[in-house]
């Protein structure tokens, strides 16, 4: 009897483990990625959301484009909108993207340098959706030392 107990004790024991680690994926959380041109630069799941990276664009063509998935638990969200602020977090821009199933929210470097006033080279992004509408910085971009064209 003893031996089935340790048995059953240690088969909780694994799949508690095992269940540990499907908790924190992708697929059922909430999270985000950043492509480049179609590359990933940036991918942030479940809590890692809540720690806004600094990408640095340099160098960076004005015809690059940049994209953004976010994920509500595997899900795209509605009434999507990407926020542009500076770096005194004054808004610049606010973009309204179409409700889909699939896809990016995506602009170009230029659309974003468009926005740039005097010196300033630095440029906050955040998300919003029906799913997230208090919304939630995902990065900062900076471009180096890329003249404005």
């Amino acid at each position: 009897m003893k031996k089935i107990i340790s048995k059953v004790f240690a088969l909780v024991a694994i799949a508690a483990t095992l269940l540990s680690f499907t908790a924190g994926s992708p697929a059922g959380g909430e999270g985000f990625e950043i492509f480049v041109n179609g590359k990933v630069v940036l991918q942030r799941f479940n809590k890692e959301v809540e720690v806004v990276k600094t990408l640095n664009l340099n160098p960076a063509s004005p015809n690059d484009k940049i994209s953004f998935r976010y994920y509500h638990c595997g899900q795209v969200g509605k009434n999507r909108f990407v926020t542009v602020k500076n770096a005194d977090n004054n808004p610049l821009k606010v973009w309204n993207y179409a409700d889909v199933t699939t896809g990016d929210i995506s602009c170009t470097v230029k659309d974003l340098l468009s926005l740039q006033k005097g010196s300033n080279r630095t440029f906050r992004i955040f998300y919003s959706s029906s799913e997230l509408p208090k919304g939630r910085e995902l990065v900062e971009i900076v471009f180096g030392d890329m003249a404005k064209k």
